[in-house]
């Protein structure tokens, strides 16, 4: 199999269906593993459905954990070639995944980012995490010499092997820097391909907050210095 997609889901229910059906009209050898993580909305009951159609895999969470934990649970499942994470929110277009898998296969790279920096089109959604998020590629790129452009994306594409190894033990939204972290540690070459970016607001569902932010500054400094 090509390509495992991790879907972490957190009270989606406007947006789930939509993008799942987004994620099973993609053109790749792929499995979907959704993993709900204590939603207390229509969530479980979409999820449910798609499951008993055989169309994906989920899994669930009793209690909330947060978006790391339901990603490392998701990883116990993948067996593609590659995985990647897909929010269950609409922000990003799965189209550009086959874009970013090619890109893995062209290059047989071991890690490949969609990066909204480099498309000029992409949206912002609130100017304080866009200038959180260029700080957090700052130091990212200082502490670990990767050379990326954008440490916050959610579309992370790294080899099933690989991603297995780093063990990573995130329970929130430190997810990003402690995988970029990790990777940068091994030394490990990370491409990029241009993605599109359509942002909600925190009134559309956006869960993200400033002390994540905070969290994501320690988590960086902590796999620099910490073994």
């Amino acid at each position: 199999m090509q390509l495992s997609i991790i879907v972490p889901v957190f009270n989606e229910e406007k947006s789930l269906a939509v993008i799942l059906e987004r994620l099973l009209a993609l053109d790749v050898d792929k499995e979907i593993i959704a993993v709900d993580d204590g939603s207390h909305d229509r969530s479980p009951d979409i999820l449910q459905k798609l499951a008993d159609d055989k169309k994906i895999i989920f899994i669930r969470h009793e209690k909330n954990q947060g978006k790391g934990a339901a990603i490392v649970t998701g990883l116990t499942q993948a067996a593609g070639d590659y995985v990647v994470i897909q929010d269950a929110d609409l922000e990003y277009d799965p189209t550009d995944i086959v874009k970013m898998l090619a890109t893995a296969y062209r290059h047989n790279a071991d890690a490949v980012f969609g990066s909204r920096t480099h498309n000029p089109q992409s949206g912002i959604s609130y100017r304080r995490y866009y200038w959180g998020g260029r700080f957090l590629t700052f130091l990212a790129n200082l502490l670990y010499r990767v050379n990326i452009s954008d440490e916050s994306t959610c579309y992370k594409m790294v080899r099933g092997d690989l991603i297995k190894s780093l063990h990573l033990t995130c329970r929130r939204f430190e997810f990003c820097p402690e995988l970029v972290a990790k990777l940068g540690r091994k030394k490990v070459p990370i491409f990029e391909v241009p993605i599109a970016y359509f942002p909600r607001t925190m009134d559309e569902g956006k869960k993200i907050r400033w002390h994540d932010g905070a969290i994501a500054i320690w988590t960086l400094l902590k796999y620099r210095f910490v073994r």
